[in-house]
């Protein structure tokens, strides 16, 4: 799926070629050690994190 604001073809078909990813159970535990809180930052200022994160 596009990510919006994509506005040159190569970052489209990077983004399209990511639902072929296969992350291993090891690609996961390593993201869930530097990330154990998800990946949200400054974007979503106070109160304004949304519920699905």
């Amino acid at each position: 799926m596009p990510i919006p604001g994509t506005r040159r073809i190569e970052r489209l078909e990077e983004n399209l070629a990511a639902a072929d990813l296969t992350l291993s159970t090891d690609d996961l535990f390593r993201i869930a050690t530097i990330l154990p809180d998800g990946a949200f930052g400054a974007r979503y200022a106070g109160g304004m994190v949304p519920d699905w994160i």
